[in-house]
């Protein structure tokens, strides 16, 4: 699973300087639920071909308020989820009680941790790094996160620090063959009891396959000779075990469970409105480039006007799930849950399918011949051929002239008619240009085909005259 490395420290120290350095973008927020996680931001971080969530938290050791309480509770939580703590502090403000207070208590808890001191622009960093050494941490690594100084040092620790961990699940015995299926969603939507629908019907395997990860549990069955693993998000046992009580939704086994599925089950409340939290992980889903599919829950019951109401909040709401189909259920009644594997089945398919270059490029050139794309400049953009460049999801890379101009809205024109043509329901589909080598690059004036026709006449009136 994908290590998850926090960023702890008092207020004003730069962790939120240090995750957009991390994380590669000014605000790189991928999963922010208010109300859940309002204190803490969740981001993918990237070294060489290592990859990693980065928690930012608030501050520690801050105002003494109820808001403040319930800021330190959040920040410890991302402690508690973290493979590996950055503790930054202030080189330029110097060691501080509050410093030593909290690397006390990372300490107890015995995470594995870094001390970062942060702000070493313009001073001197061994002198200022020689009072941190009393924190008890190890040495400390400089940096400056606002200039990016440091950060290859502090990047290279964090990952040696990191265990490289079991690998997915693919390299256990059997798990190549297997579908493997994220059951996602918001607190109380239902899934807990999904899970267990699926799997309390008919199964031939189910057991708990324990050590994948510290959070996510992974659920091998078979049903229809069909190989699937759920991987819950819940934190749900055995049947036996499990109890009616919904358990604590947590981001970070939502986000790791993603990460390691083929195809993600999105589960909605019907007798709740689509909102920002269903927006916001179907928007991380659809990055991922996840198969997915929607499923609106606890549907029984609902009157008609209500119904009508919910169909029209999901296309308002989450029109970019265009691709996705979507199942009105009960997991409670059993209704409408067995369509969800054989549409995760088809979904899968279509993510993992194989594309040939001739039939891309017959669809490619049909969808030019029916749209042309615009001009830029007065030239014609130009789309010669196309092949596949990836699976899970579909790449089609598409050759041509000033494909870097090729504007959104045709590339989404593209997208759809591949995705007609080729019957791809399931899965994301994603288009990247590549632009043919211009022979003429690299001259400052190279010459026009007016000017190459004069040339060659002026050459050959030479030639003549010579002879």
């Amino acid at each position: 699973m994908v290590p998850v490395i926090a960023l702890v420290g008092r207020p004003n120290v730069g962790k939120s300087t240090l995750f957009n350095r991390m994380t590669g973008s000014r605000d790189a927020l991928v999963a922010d639920f208010p109300g859940l996680t309002r204190d803490r931001k969740y981001g993918d971080g990237k070294a060489g071909d290592r990859t990693f969530i980065v928690v930012d938290t608030g501050g520690l050791g801050g105002t003494a308020d109820e808001l403040g309480g319930q800021m330190e509770q959040q920040a410890w939580q991302a402690v508690t989820e973290a493979d590996l703590v950055l503790l930054l502090v202030d080189a330029r403000a110097g060691l501080n009680a509050r410093d030593e207070a909290i690397a006390t208590a990372l300490r107890r808890t015995g995470k594995p941790a870094i001390l970062v001191a942060n702000k070493i622009d313009g001073i001197d960093a061994e002198i200022a790094l020689a009072d941190f050494h009393r924190l008890g941490l190890g040495a400390p690594v400089g940096i400056a996160a606002a200039h990016g100084r440091g950060m290859g040092a502090l990047l290279d620790r964090a990952l040696a620090q990191l265990s490289p961990g079991e690998a997915a699940p693919d390299a256990r015995s059997g798990e190549a063959e297997r579908i493997r299926v994220a059951v996602a969603g918001r607190p109380n939507v239902g899934k807990s009891t999904l899970i267990n629908r699926m799997l309390g019907e008919d199964r031939v395997v189910v057991y708990d396959l324990p050590g994948t990860t510290r959070d996510s549990i992974f659920i091998p069955f078979e049903r229809d000779a069909v190989r699937y693993t759920l991987i819950d998000t819940a934190g749900v046992r055995r049947r036996a075990r499990v109890t009616g009580a919904v358990e604590k939704f947590s981001v970070i086994k939502t986000l790791q469970a993603i990460d390691a599925a083929h195809v993600v089950i999105l589960v909605l409340d019907a007798h709740q409105e689509i909102g920002e939290q269903d927006a916001s992980l179907a928007g991380y889903i659809v990055e991922k480039g996840r198969a997915l599919v929607v499923a609106v829950n606890k549907w029984d019951g609902l009157e008609t006007h209500a119904r009508a109401q919910i169909r029209g909040q999901v296309l308002r709401r989450l029109p970019f799930l265009e691709f996705a189909a979507t199942v009105f259920i009960s997991a409670r009644h059993g209704t409408g849950v067995g369509e969800l594997l054989p549409l995760v089945q088809q979904a899968h398919a279509a993510a993992m399918r194989d594309l040939s270059t001739p039939e891309l490029t017959r669809i490619l050139e049909r969808a030019v011949q029916e749209h042309q794309p615009p001009l830029v400049q007065g030239r014609r953009i130009k789309l010669r051929y196309a092949h596949q460049g990836g699976r899970n999801p579909p790449v089609i890379v598409i050759h041509g002239n000033q494909t870097e101009r090729v504007p959104r809205a045709y590339q989404r024109y593209l997208v759809n008619t591949f995705r007609t043509a080729l019957q791809l329901t399931g899965t994301p589909v994603r288009v990247e240009f590549r632009t043919g080598n211009n022979p003429f690059q690299g001259r400052r004036n190279p010459l026009t085909p007016r000017q190459v026709k004069r040339k060659v006449r002026l050459m050959k009136h030479v030639k003549g005259k010579r002879r």
